[in-house]
């Protein structure tokens, strides 16, 4: 193989990924942020408190979270196939990466929200604040630097996981690493595909890592 060929494989390979990543964890970041929401609202004590209802989550999160991600893509192909209409490519790929990123996501958001000091909560309540705007305007915004830090944690996970999604036809890097670095023995396009792929998340997490300062100093 050339290294034009090469280029234009990895070109292609990193623009599925980019796609996969990016539209999954626009969906991750608001799935994962309702629920996440929730599970601090519902549990006991909470502004909401609902015992049951946070119980219910709970399990549900736990269970999404203890299945490996191979696992889980294979055992959502039927709605994968509902949803999208194919089980193969990118836009396929996308389910079941935003539903295994979701619960992760949703626990990182819960736990920074525990960490906003409860005396300001409690300031905010004294002065008339509603649920609503504790929510938007105290708990999110004070936990802005956790929020972000955890996202940057979960991108980084989706690039893992889309690269697995490669093995059964989704598409982006991983797809290219099973086809040409693995089933036909080509060693430079496996080296170049990790190095591509370490280069990527490298970028994230510095940009997150950037992003985090900024809001921590405001």
């Amino acid at each position: 193989m050339t290294s034009s060929e090469l280029s234009e494989l990895l070109a292609v390979g990193l623009r599925e990924t980019a796609w996969m990543v990016g539209v999954s964890t626009v969906l991750t970041a608001v799935g994962g942020l309702l629920l996440g929401v929730l599970l601090v609202l519902t549990a006991p004590g909470g502004m909401l408190a609902a015992p049951v209802v946070s119980s219910v989550l709970g399990f549900v999160v736990n269970v999404a979270r203890s299945l490996p991600f191979i696992i889980l893509l294979v055992a959502v192909i039927p709605f994968t196939r509902a949803v999208v209409g194919t089980t193969i490519g990118t836009d396929a790929a996308i389910v079941p990466l935003t539903i295994g990123a979701i619960p992760f996501f949703a626990r990182i958001v819960e736990a920074a929200l525990r960490e906003v000091p409860p005396d300001v909560v409690a300031a905010a309540t004294a002065m008339g604040a509603t649920r609503t705007q504790i929510v938007g305007k105290v708990l999110l915004r004070e936990a802005r630097p956790g929020l972000v830090a955890g996202l940057t944690i979960t991108v980084i996970a989706l690039v893992g996981y889309s690269a697995m999604a490669g093995v059964v036809g989704g598409g982006g890097l991983g797809d290219l690493a099973i086809r040409y670095g693995y089933q036909r023995f080509e060693t430079e396009v496996m080296v170049a595909t990790v190095v591509v792929l370490i280069v990527f998340v490298q970028i994230v997490q510095m940009a997150g890592d950037v992003l985090v300062r900024r809001l921590s100093h405001k």
